[in-house]
């Protein structure tokens, strides 16, 4: 579910800067997503193309680095990966942790006609 939201996030992104361009077609999109939860760069590629169907991004090669912002717990101070929003600490067992760095998107570059 995370990578169709994220996909469309991506998608909409991309078309604003393909308009603002006068891009006729968009042929790669170059960025990056930060998340504190584990994302398939599988399932993210496959939403975009399914969402960018009939759009000048339809059959654009999508590159986009995946980062994976970790967490510290508050109560122990172990930093680690997260793998749900509500992640637990995996040596006490503490929900309370706290995210290390942002989390978002990017588009950083485009390859257009």
């Amino acid at each position: 579910m995370q990578e169709s939201l994220l996909a469309g996030q991506v998608l909409n992104a991309v078309l604003r800067r393909a308009l603002s361009h006068g891009a006729s077609r968009v042929r790669v999109v170059r960025g990056w997503v930060a998340a504190a939860v584990s994302l398939s760069p599988e399932q993210l590629s496959s939403h975009f193309a399914t969402q960018a169907r009939g759009t000048t991004a339809e059959g654009a090669r999508l590159l986009l680095e995946l980062i994976h912002v970790e967490a510290r717990c508050r109560a122990c101070g172990r930093t680690y990966a997260p793998e749900s929003p509500h992640p637990r600490c995996p040596v006490c067992g503490s929900t309370d942790g706290e995210q290390l760095g942002q989390t978002g998107l990017s588009v950083t570059a485009l390859v257009v006609d």
